[in-house]
């Protein structure tokens, strides 16, 4: 992910833009202030000291390469060269270490090459970058062709606008299976129903039928999500062949507000089962007899918040059981490896190299 920003005096980031690119890149924000091309290192959290009349470059780093630490904030001295820095989005997978980032890598390796040759080199990877130059207070745009230009400031990502509101019924609803994958970075608004009657069918996954007057008022979860998220739930839900998306209205926190929604173009609600809600279960615990038959299962819905419990799980009788409950760091739950906090407000498996958000983290609570 990452993004950066450019923004001259006069020209305003509003300030959700700013908030929604530290909410989505909580791994470190670097500014060259381009009024005294000064350089400041900041976390992603302290995003308010972008709400200014300042010129700026602003980069916001979400770590695919390297350390979550400060020596892998943007932006980067350009090898030996104190006055040429280097900011980027994107990811070089040839470059970088478990410690050192790819850019902060490709910083180094500019140093090395004549300043004339800096473009050609560049714009040989499919990433955005910028250079600034402090000493004559000139910075220079790559790639250009891949950036946003909105209301006069340069946006290296348009994933930082959450220009669409989508309704949501099923496995993308906040907590279940798909909102995982799908939206855990997009603004959840809250939780509403259809304004209107619609027919909500469960056949294993829940579908929804456009026969506006019948059925109920669906219970759905509301986001504000990016061009690039639209896309990708346009992808899941096979729109426009399988499910059609639309506009309806959608009750939420008492108003009426505009949202999109999928409805199923290949499914008929009629003779079936209509439902207001879809709950999406999980097989929390299974416990087994000697035999390793399955003896009995109790299932949890998803969205309890239910955490598995390791004393739920361990004999009362243990006499030698050594867990250290109150220090037991959380884990990943794909791979079981321990999870390392970035400082900020997510975990980081070096196991499987996935990301988890506090919510997401399954600790052992006694």
């Amino acid at each position: 992910m990452c993004v950066i920003i450019i923004k001259q005096k006069g020209r305003v980031v509003p300030k959700e833009v700013a908030k929604t690119s530290a909410r989505i890149n909580p791994h470190g924000l670097g500014v060259i202030w381009l009024d005294t091309f000064e350089v400041s290192y900041h976390k992603s959290t302290e995003y308010k000291v972008l709400y200014t009349d300042r010129p700026y470059i602003a980069h916001f780093r979400y770590a695919t390469i390297g350390a979550i630490n400060k020596e892998n904030t943007h932006p980067f001295r350009c090898g030996s060269n104190k006055q040429e820095w280097l900011m980027m989005n994107g990811t070089i997978r040839t470059l970088g270490t478990a410690k050192k980032s790819d850019s902060r890598h490709l910083a180094e390796n500019l140093g090395e090459i004549p300043r004339h040759k800096w473009k050609s080199h560049l714009e040989q990877f499919d990433c955005r970058f910028v250079t600034i130059n402090t000493f004559s207070r000139t910075f220079q745009i790559y790639n250009r062709e891949l950036w946003t230009h909105r209301d006069g400031v340069w946006y290296s990502k348009d994933n930082v606008f959450e220009d669409h509101l989508i309704a949501v019924y099923g496995t993308l609803k906040k907590g279940y299976s798909n909102y995982n994958r799908y939206l855990t970075t997009s603004k959840f608004l809250g939780s509403g129903e259809t304004k209107d009657k619609y027919p909500l069918v469960i056949k294993g996954l829940p579908y929804l039928i456009e026969d506006k007057g019948t059925g109920h008022n669906v219970d759905v979860d509301v986001f504000k999500v990016s061009n690039y998220t639209l896309t990708q739930l346009d992808a899941l839900e096979g729109h426009p062949v399988w499910y059609r998306r639309k506009l309806i209205q959608v009750m939420l926190k008492g108003k009426s507000v505009t949202c999109w929604i999928y409805f199923n173009s290949k499914q008929s609600g009629k003779g079936e089962e209509h439902h207001k809600t879809y709950e999406q279960y999980s097989n929390k615990l299974a416990w087994y007899d000697e035999q390793d038959e399955l003896e009995s299962e109790e299932f949890i819905p998803a969205s309890s918040g239910v955490q598995l419990n390791l004393l739920d799980i361990l004999d009362d009788d243990c006499d030698d059981c050594d867990f250290d409950i109150e220090n037991e760091k959380p884990f990943c739950v794909n791979c079981f490896h321990d999870l390392e906090h970035d400082m900020f407000a997510n975990y980081h498996c070096s196991g499987c190299d996935e990301w988890f958000t506090e919510t997401e983290v399954l600790r052992f609570r006694p």
